[in-house]
């Protein structure tokens, strides 16, 4: 264990962990992922529509899911010790390596690049990587400030960022012609419906992932098993409306197969109704919300690294698990941060978000799993939050988990299927490593 006996302090409410859900969740796939599902639908509308309202669902049974587990252990470090507490140490262990070495760094790095391209309209181009380095710098100096700064730069971000969303939606009915098709036809001619959708709910889920983040934060929160489930369901109910509403909006103004041609269909939609200015004023709101983004992955992943290095299992542990006088992890948050800058260098947002989620959604399943196991090795334990139906909703959950993890393995494209494979191999790099720390502590 680390001789670390600083505590972590407990500063953060409701405010800031609705704000963790929303901010790290609307990021930029509401902005760019509209391409892809209409790519898959060969142009066709009515899919893709009802992919926003279907994944959102699912996403929801698995929120609800996940507050059980979160509010019955309220520590920080969020998936780590669920699973830890279900399935051992080492499965823990795995779910945290993964987190600290895959999914945040290559989340912050993918939202880093995206950020990068929207502000080249500005700087022009040839300045993308030092303007991504910049991104992920800036994010990670709010964090090295303290919880309460970071958490409070949060709700600013989050703020902003609802600005451009609304007056897109306000404006899109407004002066949109509402002509265009909307439901109908579900594919284009000759596709499958039930293949697409399993596409369609890969990028999806893209745009609603970041909602569990503000678990990993629970042991800094005052009241977690008040504002935890509502942060948590409510978080993502709020952002499946608005993710439909601006959806709807955007074919409200141009339609679903002229969209699929849009690198960035936000500020198409934005030129179409404000002019030149509009697409520009759109950036900046998608600059400030990729940035609340990164910010709100450095705030939850750095957390993951050092709840793993309190406990000695981490190479380096004791720096990693080391406090500033804030008692914020600023050695977890720089190695973040740093990992998130070497992946940022490969430019490649679609294959940085893959990665990451596959990855991760392995360890939601099993998270998902972990609360039913929990109800029969723990039925004494107080829960002040059971999810609902049980056990309907977690198996909701688990379903859907699994279909998402066997897509990306079996059902989709060479380089898909290559970049799964290759991020199940760098988590188990993990069990030699564990095998390794551990021993050492003995």
């Amino acid at each position: 264990m680390s001789n670390n006996n600083q505590e972590m302090k407990k500063n953060l409410g409701l405010a800031t962990a609705m704000a963790t859900v929303v901010g790290c969740v609307i990021g930029s796939g509401v902005f760019f992922k509209p391409q892809a599902i209409y790519t898959a639908t060969g142009g066709a509308p009515g899919l893709g529509m009802l992919a926003w309202l279907i994944t959102g669902l699912v996403c929801i049974a698995a929120a609800m899911t996940f507050a059980e587990v979160a509010i019955m252990i309220p520590k920080t470090g969020g998936m780590v010790v669920y699973l830890e507490e279900a399935f051992g140490k080492k499965v823990g262990f795995l779910a945290g390596w993964m987190q600290s070495v895959l999914f945040y760094p290559a989340m912050i790095a993918a939202l880093a690049v995206i950020f990068a391209e929207q502000a080249s309209l500005f700087v022009g181009e040839g300045m993308a990587l030092p303007l991504a380095v910049a991104a992920i710098v800036f994010a990670m100096v709010l964090n090295c400030l303290g919880s309460a700064v970071g958490g409070a730069a949060q709700i600013i971000f989050t703020i902003c960022k609802l600005i451009p969303l609304i007056l897109l939606m306000v404006f899109g009915f407004i002066k949109g012609s509402g002509a265009n098709p909307i439901f109908t036809p579900m594919v284009a001619e000759g596709l499958s419906p039930a293949v697409v959708l399993g596409q369609l709910m890969i990028a999806v889920l893209f745009a609603f992932e970041g909602w569990t983040n503000v678990g990993a934060i629970a042991g800094e929160m005052k009241d977690p098993g008040k504002d935890l489930p509502i942060a948590i369901v409510g978080g993502v109910s709020m952002i499946m409306a608005v993710y439909f509403v601006i959806n709807l909006a955007y074919i409200w103004v141009l339609p679903a197969d002229q969209l699929m041609n849009m690198a960035a269909p936000a500020s198409a939609v934005a030129i179409a109704i404000f002019g030149e200015v509009g697409g520009k004023f759109i950036s900046i709101g998608i600059m400030i919300s990729v940035l609340g983004a990164a910010n709100g992955f450095i705030l939850s992943g750095s957390r993951v690294t050092y709840s793993l290095a309190a406990e000695g299992t981490l190479p380096a542990s004791k720096t990693l698990a080391k406090l500033n006088g804030t008692a914020t992890p600023i050695n977890s948050i720089i190695a973040i941060g740093s990992l998130a800058a070497v992946y940022a260098a490969s430019g490649q947002f679609n294959r940085l978000t893959d990665l990451a989620v596959f990855a991760c959604w392995i360890f939601y399943t099993l998270t998902f799993i972990a609360v039913m196991r929990l109800r029969k090795t723990m039925p004494d334990v107080e829960r002040k939050y059971k999810v609902p139906c049980y056990p309907v909703i977690p198996m909701i959950a688990i379903v859907s988990g699994i279909y998402v993890v066997i897509n990306q393995l079996f059902m989709s494209g060479s380089t898909t299927r290559i970049l799964a494979i290759g991020s199940i191999i760098l988590t188990l790099i993990g069990l030699p490593i564990f095998n390794y720390t551990t021993k050492k502590m003995k």
